[in-house]
C-alpha cells in the first residue's frame, strides 16, 4: 500500500517562539508547503504534560498561531490547529498506549532528562508523551515528519509502534512508516550567551535568544552583546574549531541568508566581531522584524486566531475522524 504524501509538525505553547524556532523549523515548513500537503499543529496537549497556568497557555497558543502565519504559513493551503479541538490525536493515543511497550518508553533519553532525579513526580503525562507524538502523526496517517535531533528517538519509537499495530491487528501498511525530514543549515541554534548550549525558550537569561515577538532595536542589541572570543574571524571552516560563539554566530548568518556556512566564512575572513555584528544585526532585523509586526497585528484580534484555529481543527478532523473510526474497528470495539 502506497500512503499519499502528508507532512505533519507543530510547536508546543510554551513561553514566547525565538530564532532557532524560525531557523530550525518554521522558515523550512514554509518551503515545505510547495513540496506537499502539509498539516500544522499547535501541540497544547503535550504543554500540559508539565505544570501550566491556563491563561498563560490560552495566550501562548495563538501566539504560536500567529508566529506560524507571520512566518510565511498559508492556512488556506495548510490547516493550522491545535490539538485539543481535534480529540481524536487522544482517542488514537489511548490505542497506541496499549500498544506500546514499557520497554520502549523507558529508552527515552528526553523523559530522563525533564524529570530529572525526581521521576516518581513526574506526571505519566510526561512519560508517555512520546506516545501522544506517535498518535499525531498517524492519525492523519503522515508520511513526512520534520524533526530537530532531539525528536529523532520519538520518531523513531512512532515507527516502531505503527509496525506493531500493523502487525498485531493483521493489517499491514495501515500506518505507514513515517520518514523524518530533516533540514538543512541552522537547524542548531545556540545561545547567544554560550555557543556550547542550545537556544531555549526556558533559559533564564532573555540575552540568550532572539525573540520573535522582539522589535529592531531589541534584535540588534541582543546581537551586539553576544558572547564572542577576541580573535578574528576565521579564513575557513576548520579554523572554528574550539569556537563555538563564533561558529553561531556565522552559522545564523548563513541561514538567515540562504547560504552554506562555509560560502559566508570568506566574506568575513580577518574582520572583527564588532564589524560582523553590524551586518549580522542588519540581516537579522530585516529578515524578523516583518515576521515581529504581523504578530503583533494578528495578536491584537485574538478572535481572528480563534477562527483560523476553529477552521483548521475542523478540516484536520476531517482527515482524522475516518483512520480512527477504521482503527477501532481493527481493534475490534463495537459501533
Amino acid at each position: 500500500m502506497t500512503h499519499a504524501p502528508l507532512v505533519l509538525s507543530g510547536m508546543q505553547p510554551t513561553n514566547t517562539l525565538h530564532l532557532g524556532n524560525y531557523l530550525g523549523a518554521l522558515k523550512n515548513w514554509v518551503k515545505m508547503q510547495d513540496q506537499m500537503p502539509c498539516l500544522f499543529c499547535v501541540v497544547d496537549m503535550h504543554a500540559i504534560t508539565v505544570a501550566q497556568e491556563p491563561a498563560e497557555l490560552a495566550r501562548a497558543t495563538r501566539e504560536v498561531t500567529a508566529a506560524y502565519i507571520a512566518g510565511g504559513i498559508d492556512p488556506a493551503r495548510s490547516p493550522i490547529f491545535n490539538q485539543a479541538q481535534v480529540p481524536e490525536h487522544a482517542e488514537l493515543a489511548w490505542i497506541l498506549n496499549c500498544v506500546a511497550r514499557l520497554g520502549w518508553l523507558d529508552r527515552m533519553t528526553q523523559f530522563k532528562e525533564k524529570s530529572g532525579k525526581h521521576k516518581e513526580r513526574a506526571s505519566v503525562g510526561l512519560y508517555t508523551y512520546p506516545v501522544l507524538m506517535a498518535a499525531d502523526i498517524l492519525v492523519y496517517k503522515a508520511t513526512h515528519v520534520p524533526v530537530g535531533e532531539d525528536q529523532k528517538q520519538h520518531l523513531e519509537l512512532a515507527r516502531d509502534i505503527a509496525q506493531k499495530f500493523n502487525n498485531d491487528f493483521a493489517a499491514p501498511d495501515f500506518f505507514p512508516q513515517p520518514e523524518p525530514v530533516i533540514m538543512g543549515p541552522g537547524t542548531r541554534v545556540m545561545s547567544l550567551r554560550d555557543g556550547t548550549k542550545k537556544m531555549s525558550k526556558s533559559d533564564e537569561s532573555d540575552l540568550s535568544r532572539i525573540n520573535l515577538t522582539d522589535d529592531a532595536d531589541a534584535i540588534a542589541g541582543k546581537i551586539r552583546r553576544a558572547k564572542t572570543d577576541p580573535e578574528p574571524l576565521p579564513e575557513n571552516k576548520d579554523g572554528l574549531a574550539g569556537r563555538p560563539e563564533a561558529e553561531n554566530l556565522l552559522s545564523i548568518y548563513a541561514a538567515l541568508s540562504d547560504r552554506k556556512l562555509e560560502d559566508v566564512i570568506p566574506d568575513f575572513a580577518g574582520k572583527q566581531f564588532s564589524e560582523f555584528k553590524n551586518t549580522l544585526a542588519d540581516l537579522t532585523v530585516a529578515k524578523l522584524s516583518p515576521v515581529a509586526s504581523e504578530m503583533r497585528r494578528m495578536l491584537a484580534d485574538p478572535a481572528q486566531i480563534d477562527r483560523i484555529l476553529r477552521d483548521g481543527s475542523a478540516r484536520a478532523r476531517a482527515i482524522a475522524a475516518p483512520i480512527v473510526a477504521e482503527t477501532k474497528k481493527l481493534v475490534g470495539f463495537v459501533g
